[in-house]
């Protein structure tokens, strides 16, 4: 009988737990804590457990996520888990159409004069309109404002991908 992912998590040397999920997000800090509470009841325990520990998270922790982080609408370079997970993420952004592409790199370059970082948006289940009209109405948030809701966006953006190691 074949172990479920999560058995194996639960089983897994240290670093190779650790390596397992440190895709999700590029925080060091947080996929320790995740690994360290192990093991886990259920799937849901352990999403539970790794959403309270994303509650912590401040803007030094967006910055250095932010870090891996393509702009919306530009494809992640390389083959690294990051750029592959990035790249799926944003396949619903229809880098062909021109008017869109354009639309996004001139939203992209007033928010980060704006904000100071890349803008951030979980783009999985969202098409490259929708992600544009965010983009513009977020322009408008106060730089408060603004972080909270990118930390929010990191937040959706790591436990999406959180489930989908152990999918």
């Amino acid at each position: 009988m074949a172990q479920t992912p999560l058995r194996a998590f639960n089983l897994a040397e240290e670093a190779d737990a650790l390596n397992l999920i440190s895709p999700c997000v590029a925080l060091p800090e947080w996929t320790k804590n995740v690994v360290a509470q192990r093991p886990y009841d259920s799937l849901r325990a352990l999403t539970e457990s790794a959403a309270q520990l994303t509650q912590a998270w401040n803007r030094n922790d967006l910055l250095l996520a932010l870090s891996t982080h393509p702009r919306i609408g530009e494809k992640a370079q390389g083959s690294s888990k990051e750029a592959v997970l990035s790249q799926g993420e944003q396949s619903a952004v229809n880098t062909r159409n021109s008017a869109l592409s354009l639309a996004l790199v001139q939203g992209n370059a007033e928010y980060e004069a704006r904000f100071g970082h890349v803008f951030l948006i979980r783009a999985k289940g969202r098409s490259g309109e929708e992600i544009l009209a965010e983009l513009q109405r977020r322009l408008h948030n106060s730089p408060a404002k603004e972080e909270a809701e990118a930390l929010e966006q990191l937040r959706q953006i790591t436990l999406l991908r959180l489930e989908g190691v152990f999918a």
